[in-house]
């Protein structure tokens, strides 16, 4: 992975050091630097080597995001990929998805749910909003595959990114046990991570029969 620090790309200065500094309270990287182009961007990780997580503004003036998350996904593969933006049109985060971003947050959301967002990435998890389609497949996975009550917790969690510590803290429960939920709930969806079912409830598959 990358040197624990984080890179905020938005040409907005003020929004990408308040996010930048964000990171560095309350997300636990050792730094967090801010990149205004894609210029700056290159600079930093050629400075400072790839880092563990980008976060970049949807509407950047000088390229687009795609652009730019398309490049580093492609020149460093685990580096984790943020977008963030104004705009709640569906389509922007369908394409972030669809340009292989591990996460996208509308820029009004709170600062838990921002924080959500990073650790679930930093877990190795995606974030994305659910349409109503999505939660159409969700509720239908529910019904179909018979999850218990305490499952479905488990479930809702697991899709909003939250990784196991989180999830027995706030069910109260050990973390042995949530690790047995997830399993059964695996066994029961027809996937092998949590990664896959969150993936596939996003609709990254075909929709379940």
């Amino acid at each position: 992975m990358g040197q624990n620090y984080a890179l905020v790309i938005d040409d907005h200065p003020l929004v990408a050091s308040g996010i930048a500094s964000f990171l560095n309270t309350h997300c636990h990287f050792r730094q967090a630097y801010v990149a205004t182009d894609e210029e700056s961007c290159y600079r930093h990780i050629r400075d400072n080597g790839p880092p563990e997580l980008v976060v970049i503004d949807f509407w950047l003036s000088s390229c687009t995001a795609l652009k730019l998350l398309k490049e580093i996904k492609q020149r460093y593969a685990k580096v984790r990929l943020l977008v963030v933006s104004g705009d709640e049109n569906n389509d922007i985060w369908q394409k972030v998805q669809n340009a292989g971003g591990h996460g996208f947050v509308l820029k009004n959301e709170s600062p838990e749910l921002f924080s959500q967002a990073v650790f679930a990435l930093m877990d190795n998890c995606l974030w994305f909003p659910a349409s109503n389609k999505e939660i159409k497949i969700k509720n239908s996975v529910l019904q179909k595959f018979n999850l218990t009550p305490r499952q479905e917790e488990v479930l809702h969690m697991m899709m909003r990114g939250l990784p196991n510590k989180r999830i027995a803290s706030q069910l109260a429960i050990s973390e042995p046990t949530v690790k047995e939920h997830i399993s059964n709930i695996l066994k029961k969806l027809g996937v092998n991570s949590r990664v896959e079912v969150i993936t596939l409830l996003h609709g990254n598959r075909e929709p379940l029969p």
